[in-house]
């Protein structure tokens, strides 16, 4: 016969079971991405753009994942930091989304393994570490072929941020494109050595209009060019992201990142083990490059012009580095029929011929 302190205890074993079986299982762990961004998310431009592809990401996989972004980080020293903490409180893929992110992300790449890491627009790759970037040098060939239907000073302006060779090929297609269709085009470029500083921007922009510019483009991440040239009645693009509302009399179309498909599609990968390092360079083709509509002051025979431009460059029969192209001194750099090879293409560091100036040192 049980005693008192034997059924105690059973009593006690039945209960703990049956509050462990009422007790649902342990939900799976979201995976964790972190993103690293150069600006504020409200820059309208480049950050802006990328935070618009991990809204994306959030969307498409909902509560599979967690994401974490961090915004205003400077390049250098405060970025392998930052790279490194996000590796530390878990996440398992991280997008270092700025050029300048390059050698800390590789640093802290050897130093986590098992943690995979994307950079935006570098070089470097590694076992766990691979780049992206989108042909932005295409959409910036398209804005150029509306500035040369444009302009009536025959004279562009860019408002520049670094001189990597990313800016630079930007800078060569947008000239490229306008002379493709006003071959005496002349652009001048102000640096401005920051990506994102409004004040700058708006200074820049000043000086080139009052050198005689009639048509701005910019490689920076602030709507600022645009303000200037409503304010002053020329014209202008968005770049990045379609800045149309901050200035709608100036702006004539924009060149956009749409990191959206990549965000998800990489994420989706690491998730699955199927991920492999390497490059991705996507455009207008794969869709990472989109171009904004066109303003309406755009007459038809430029906008029928820079939609066929777009189409050639979609089908692959067509590439803005195509020859014959120039630099500065004359000197031959691509031939007649032939393109540019990608290496060349990377590592850029000449103006084309009609570009004003000299690239900082």
């Amino acid at each position: 016969m049980l005693n008192r302190r034997t059924l105690l205890a059973f009593a006690s074993i039945a209960a703990t079971l049956g509050l462990a079986a009422a007790v649902p299982a342990h939900a799976e762990e979201p995976f964790k991405v972190g993103f690293i961004y150069i600006g504020p998310v409200g820059d309208a431009g480049w950050t802006y753009a990328h935070d618009q592809g991990r809204l994306a990401l959030e969307k498409a996989l909902g509560a599979k994942i967690k994401t974490t972004y961090v915004e205003n980080v400077p390049e250098g020293a405060d970025s392998e930091r930052v790279i490194r903490k996000l590796a530390s409180d878990g996440n398992q893929l991280i997008f270092t989304t700025s050029f300048g992110y390059m050698n800390p992300t590789e640093k802290v790449a050897k130093a986590f393994p098992n943690v995979v890491f994307q950079h935006a627009t570098g070089f470097k790759t590694g076992k766990n570490m691979g780049v992206y970037e989108t042909r932005m040098y295409e959409g910036a060939y398209l804005l150029g072929v509306v500035a040369g239907k444009m302009t009536k000073s025959k004279s562009l302006g860019v408002v520049a941020s670094f001189p990597v060779p990313e800016v630079i090929r930007n800078i060569n297609a947008f000239t490229l494109g306008a002379q493709s269709v006003n071959p005496t085009i002349k652009t001048k470029v102000i640096w401005v050595n920051s990506w994102y500083d409004p004040a700058k921007e708006r200074q820049a922009a000043e000086t080139l209009i009052a050198q005689g510019v009639d048509v701005l483009n910019q490689n920076t991440d602030s709507p600022a060019t645009l303000q200037v040239a409503q304010e002053k009645g020329v014209y202008a693009f968005g770049w990045d992201s379609d800045m149309l509302k901050f200035a709608p009399k100036a702006h004539l179309t924009a060149s956009t990142n749409n990191w959206g498909g990549y965000y998800i599609d990489t994420t989706k990968a690491v998730m699955a083990k199927t991920w492999k390092t390497g490059e991705v360079r996507g455009g207008l083709q794969e869709g990472m490059v989109k171009m904004s509509p066109l303003n309406p002051v755009v007459p038809a025979e430029a906008a029928k012009i820079f939609e066929e431009k777009k189409a050639l460059i979609i089908s692959g029969k067509f590439h803005p580095f195509q020859g014959p192209i120039k630099d500065q001194s004359g000197a031959i750099k691509v031939a007649a029929g032939a393109v540019l090879p990608l290496k060349e293409l990377l590592s850029m560091n000449y103006y084309v011929q009609g570009v004003d100036g000299s690239i900082p040192k």
